[in-house]
């Protein structure tokens, strides 16, 4: 008696758990049939296909499908074309893994539509490689990680395996990303050892079936600490050895590895410099050793060093010269902006100015400057603002999309990514909210053509629900919400004013005597009695040279400068009038203020949602917005009394009081982690 009541209450208990309101669904909400049809003809079978064929037969309620592979030309890559009639639809690809992207396609449209006929899609991939770099650690914790623990339980395996390690590869897959660097760019070299290495191949070969390739990033002295080589210089013939016997080993284990991540000779971290060599030689080393598996380096441009240099210059300085010395099978991987994922930057002068060289773009979905997972910040609108960016590199037009895609350059490989947001928290990211911003980098990586809107609309109707009274505040909330968090922030081009190591809140005062002066916010917005803002124009730190014509006059010009910028470019006097008649300072309290008032906005807003969803996530989320309130007020107090200081200006009498003491907000010291 007791056995049966225990299998009632699996009985009862476990469609609960399945279907609870917690968020650890995502996006993957389909509805699923009370008997699995049987409803998809294929002319394929690999494990891929199988996948394919399960969720539709488990979530599909329309008419039949046919799921073909046909002959296309290489440039389809893993895309797809889908075509309906009442009676059938047809799927045609290349590949097995394009017809799995188009049953979550159909599951997809399914969801936001309900129903639909007359289907004549076609889609292909924009990039070749649509990677999340995880900064996990092999001791469990994640750096710039707001959603607990890392998923990847190093010390089980490869004995135990969790099932979230196929629900992460599903999630994926469902959005078109098909890469995964699974550890920190700041890396243990014993990341390559033989006992981690058979680790990763159970998450490889978990992944594989969902079109997900395993990549790895590796320390540059792994050499001598693994393998006692003398030293790691790229040119020493052991060293050479040495990464050659490990490729070797990795592609015995996984034949499908997909290469290195490295950060070298970036914030201490070992690399080819230590030897009198340059990232192209290191980069090249690694790449002869991956070249015959078909394996990639991706090797980061977040280079800078303790020097009289503009930090913002670093990079372009280090990597100009290099460019046509790479070999073909590196990458360089480019931050969007060239300090560091700040909630506003000027996009990387990098992009364009290696034109020998493939660049990919490396963005940052976990929220290390944009109130971690504590504030509501989707993230499209600033991966667009970079990848619509003119360069002008080849003429008017040349965007970062069409440089890194392909569009502009034919390259050999292509490729674009992005942080991850993703722990072992139930709702997987922290924030109910978050999960768009992995959603968006996922479509943006498909098709960076897509709008933020469209992206916004499709995550809440999948998400959330399809009814309009809650779909249309709600986006609109998402759409702004970027802006908002620059305006309580960091508004009209300040930026890295945040406190030192853990990044969450304000600490303009922050100087870091006898430390880095470029980790000291005092370095970056250079306030005196005179004005405000970082001159980066030719009779300044001349970063404006490193763009091309005519950005680089655009930018020298205080009158042509975009306001939402002019405080990365130019240092500007209290009284400088702006475009809309006030002064800088007033400018800059009335947007501190606007930013406040619209997470109040956003508070309101929600509270009004309440009847449309369930109450868990509803509650979850409004309890985040009452965070991000206070931390809003917090930033605009600190920021407006600190620059008071220096400005000498009354605070306009139509605009808040602050509500803190500039001694009292000083004297905040929170314990949030290490520094990146």
């Amino acid at each position: 008696m007791q056995n049966f009541r225990h299998y009632i209450f699996l009985f009862f208990i476990i469609p609960l758990l399945t279907f609870a309101e917690d968020g650890s669904q995502l996006w993957l909400r389909y509805p699923a049939n009370s008997k699995p049809r049987n409803i998809v003809n294929s002319n394929s079978k690999s494990p891929t296909l199988e996948i394919a064929k399960k969720e539709l037969n488990q979530h599909w309620s329309g008419q039949p499908i046919d799921l073909k592979i046909d002959k296309f030309p290489d440039s389809f890559k893993d895309g797809y074309k889908i075509i309906s009639s009442p009676k059938k639809i047809t799927v045609l690809a290349k590949t097995d893994l394009g017809l799995l992207y188009a049953s979550y396609h159909l599951l997809n449209l399914q969801q936001q539509k309900g129903s639909f006929s007359n289907l004549n899609v076609e889609e292909k991939p924009s990039y070749d490689v649509r990677i999340l770099n995880h900064w996990d650690n092999l001791d469990g914790t994640i750096e710039r990680g707001y959603a607990g623990h890392s998923l990847w339980k190093w010390e089980d395996l490869p004995n135990k395996i969790s099932p979230r390690y196929e629900e992460y590869a599903r999630a994926n897959a469902s959005v078109g990303i098909n890469a995964t660097v699974l550890n920190n760019v700041n890396t243990s070299p014993n990341m390559l050892r033989e006992d981690y290495l058979k680790k990763v191949k159970i998450l490889a070969d978990i992944f594989r079936p969902y079109g997900i390739k395993v990549y790895l990033s590796v320390n540059f002295s792994s050499p001598k600490v693994l393998g006692n080589t003398k030293d790691s210089d790229p040119l020493n013939k052991d060293v050479q050895k040495w990464w050659k016997d490990k490729a070797t080993e990795i592609y015995k284990l996984i034949p499908d590895f997909g290469g290195f991540l490295v950060k070298a000779n970036s914030e201490g971290q070992p690399g080819p410099q230590d030897y009198g060599r340059t990232h192209a030689d290191g980069a090249n080393m690694m790449a002869d050793v991956l070249k015959p598996y078909g394996g990639i380096v991706m090797w980061r441009a977040f280079v800078y060093s303790p020097s009289k240099e503009d930090r913002a210059k670093q990079a372009y300085l280090e990597f100009v010269p290099l460019d046509g010395k790479f070999r073909d099978n590196v990458i360089i991987q480019i931050k969007n902006g060239p300090i560091d994922f700040q909630p506003r930057e000027a996009f990387n002068p990098l992009f364009g100015a290696l034109r020998k060289t493939s660049e990919m773009v490396e963005f940052q979905i976990t929220q290390e400057y944009l109130g971690q997972a504590n504030h509501l910040v989707f993230l499209a609108p600033l991966f667009k603002e970079t990848l619509d960016s003119d360069t002008f590199s080849d003429g008017k037009g040349s965007t970062i999309a069409k440089i890194t895609d392909g569009t502009l350059r034919p390259a050999k490989l292509t490729a674009i990514s992005a942080v991850a947001n993703i722990g072992e928290d139930t709702n997987w990211t922290g924030h109910q909210f978050a999960q768009a911003n992995w959603y968006a980098f996922g479509r943006l990586a498909w098709n960076p053509d897509l709008s933020s809107e469209q992206i916004a609309d499709e995550w809440i109707k999948m998400t959330f629900t399809k009814d309009e009274k809650f779909v249309n505040p709600v986006k609109e909330m998402m759409l702004t919400s970027r802006e908002t968090a620059v305006d309580y922030m960091m508004p009209l081009g300040l930026h890295h004013i945040f406190a030192g190591g853990h990044h969450y809140g304000p600490e303009p005062w922050g100087d870091y005597k006898g430390g880095r002066p470029d980790w000291s916010p005092v370095y970056y917005h250079q306030a005196n009695t005179e004005g405000l803002g970082f001159d980066r124009t030719k009779t300044g730190s001349n970063a404006v040279s490193q763009y091309f014509p005519p950005l680089n006059e655009i930018y020298n010009n205080i009158k042509t400068t975009p306001e939402n910028l002019i405080l990365w470019f130019h240092h500007v006097p209290w009284d400088y009038k702006m475009k809309d008649g006030k002064t800088l300072w007033d400018e800059l309290c009335y947007k501190y203020d606007l930013g406040v008032h619209e997470v109040r906005y956003y508070q309101k807003t929600w509270d009004k949602m309440q009847p449309y969803i369930d109450e868990q996530r509803f509650s979850e989320v409004q309890d985040k917005l009452k965070i991000q309130a206070e931390d809003a007020v917090w930033w605009k107090d600190a920021c407006l009394l600190y620059f008071q200081t220096f400005s000498n200006r009354l605070i306009p009498d139509d605009i808040e009081r602050p509500v803190h003491k500039l001694e009292d907000l000083k004297k905040i010291k929170l314990n949030m982690g290490h520094h990146n």
